[in-house]
């Protein structure tokens, strides 16, 4: 017979592995490069901008276009990276908590 009282606890251990999960993705480290690495950009977990390397010989005011271009693409491919990573902290915080049933996917809780 279903125990809605043990169902309950788990939504209850489900939603506290989640809350940590969430917080813990500002600690990931998530990188992108491009330009042949002379522009790198890092994000954490959360997707948030932490730091923009660029190559000193990219710095100059003719190539302002071209260091815009690969600082956007930089970034999102760091973006790229994090949202992976999270999506798998996410699936880690709840292993063996939830069944794997097809289509039900917690990684929109994210936030």
């Amino acid at each position: 017979m279903f125990d809605m009282m043990k169902m309950m606890g788990k939504m209850k251990e489900v939603q506290t592995r989640l809350k940590e999960a969430q917080d813990n993705l500002v600690k990931l480290r998530a990188h992108g490069e491009s330009g042949a690495g002379m522009v790198k950009a890092t994000v954490n977990g959360k997707k948030q901008l932490l730091q923009i390397d660029i190559d000193p010989l990219l710095i100059k005011a003719e190539d302002k276009t071209i260091l815009q271009d690969l600082i956007v693409a930089a970034v999102n491919k760091a973006q790229e990276e994090a949202d992976g990573l999270a999506k798998e902290e996410m699936k880690k915080s709840t292993d063996g908590l939830i069944p794997n049933i097809p289509g039900f996917d917690l990684t929109g809780m994210m936030g």
